[in-house]
């Protein structure tokens, strides 16, 4: 008998963690992040000029090990707060302040959730309140989606350039075929198998042509197949790309941090992403990883613990700060990833990129069809807005959407957690003196 911790019973789980429930599904839920990453790590190395061979080979690390703890397709996304404050900060917000806004974020998540602080706050946050902060999160990513599909971006510089052409290799009409294929291919969500076990049952003497063909549709990896299309297009784009190419992993050292750049990284980084990581990156996604994978419940503290240890590692080599994230859950998910397989693949990938490449996969980056990442992210924030369907009531309805509108509105996912409290805590006090 193997005791609870043994080496064996740890191996026995860890691969077990990294089965593939379904080949293709897997490969295709890997692409369900792509929308967010690719974006914020491509504007962080052309404004800043970020050590993409390094952030590709920590965050492809950080993918395998959560796989493997988790066995749920753990996203690793970019620190929104930190890197937009570096890429409008200017020169005074550079590589130096983003390592150390990250060092401080992630060591502050590693106090609360070794102390056990973060498992405390799991429990005492309402679901309302946790549902309004998914709501405003997937709203605003499908809403940046959007914009990513209407208009030409600059994002070095963070900013729309005018209104996307309908016709090219990177045109409107092109985003808009790959929408319409994705949701042909997925549907509105998750088909479910006892629909086609029902379904198979009626047809299991003779089925007919059409069963065949939703069964042949259903199976198609679309976002696989959607990426990869935006990586062949973006050679087409720039025929001479492949030339520009230069093999070999980026040099990796120690980031020099001086105590001006630890006080404006803490300053502009580390308060505005502080809220946002721990609501969306810890408590959201604990509680969607529950709703999404029953059975596959893990403590607010472990999680806490991932994403501190990934920035207070990572961010002393230049690798960009990072986090887990409701959003890249869902977006995986949706897609069709169930296991922690899916992003071990995905880590895999970007370690090879990361070795094989280094930085000068910016410039492939530099041609995808920004469009094209658009729809990917588009899915992503839908499928994360619509865990709020499970409020039955209207009091949970309430809260949910008060702290929606006040996050999106504010741009702060804090001030829409404060006000989602307080008006839980008021309906509350209310009926507490009914009764």
């Amino acid at each position: 008998m193997f005791t609870s911790n043994s080496p064996a019973r740890i191996m026995d789980k860890v691969k077990n963690n990294l089965v593939f429930r379904s080949k293709w599904a897997e490969v295709n839920g890997a692409m369900g992040d792509l929308g967010t990453y690719i974006p914020i790590v491509l504007a962080l190395t052309l404004a800043k000029n970020l050590d993409l061979g390094t952030t590709l080979i920590f965050t492809g690390v950080y993918n395998i090990v959560t796989g493997a703890m988790y066995g749920v397709p753990m996203p690793v996304q970019p620190m929104k707060s930190i890197a937009a404050a570096a890429i409008s900060g200017g020169s005074d917000f550079g590589i130096p302040e983003m390592m150390s806004a990250g060092i401080c974020t992630g060591g502050i998540l590693l106090v609360l959730g070794v102390t056990g602080l973060m498992q405390l706050a799991y429990n005492l946050i309402p679901l309302s309140v946790v549902r309004g902060i998914q709501l405003s999160q997937g709203l605003a990513f499908a809403m940046s989606a959007v914009k990513y599909i209407r208009n030409v971006q600059d994002f070095s510089k963070s900013k729309s350039k005018g209104v996307r052409p309908w016709l090219g290799l990177d045109g409107l009409l092109l985003a808009l075929v790959c929408a319409i294929f994705i949701i042909i291919v997925n549907g509105g969500g998750e088909e479910r198998e006892s629909d086609i076990d029902d379904h198979h049952g009626e047809e299991i003497n003779r089925p007919s042509k059409r069963w065949r063909l939703r069964k042949i549709i259903s199976s198609l990896p679309s976002a696989f197949i959607v990426f990869l299309l935006g990586v062949v297009l973006a050679f087409i784009r720039r025929p001479n790309l492949v030339k520009s190419i230069r093999f070999g992993p980026s040099s990796v050292g120690i980031v020099k941090i001086s105590k001006h750049s630890w006080k404006q990284g803490f300053i502009k980084g580390t308060i505005p992403q502080l809220p946002l990581s721990l609501l969306n990156s810890v408590i959201a996604v604990c509680k969607l990883s529950s709703d999404l994978f029953p059975g596959k419940d893990f403590s607010a503290t472990s999680v806490s613990v991932t994403v501190g240890l990934m920035n207070v590692v990572g961010c002393w080599f230049g690798a960009m700060p990072c986090c887990h994230g409701a959003g890249g859950l869902a977006g995986q998910y949706k897609f069709g990833g169930r296991s922690g397989g899916c992003v071990a693949l995905l880590g895999v990938a970007k370690m090879v990129l990361g070795l094989v490449l280094g930085s000068s996969l910016v410039m492939v980056l530099d041609q995808f069809p920004v469009g094209v990442l658009g729809v990917l992210l588009l899915f992503a924030g839908v499928e994360l807005a619509m865990a709020c369907r499970d409020m039955n009531s209207k009091k949970q309805s309430f809260v949910m959407l008060i702290c929606t509108a006040v996050s999106l509105v504010g741009s702060s996912a804090a001030l829409g957690f404060v006000c989602g409290m307080v008006v839980h805590l008021l309906l509350k006090l209310k009926s507490f003196t009914r009764d």
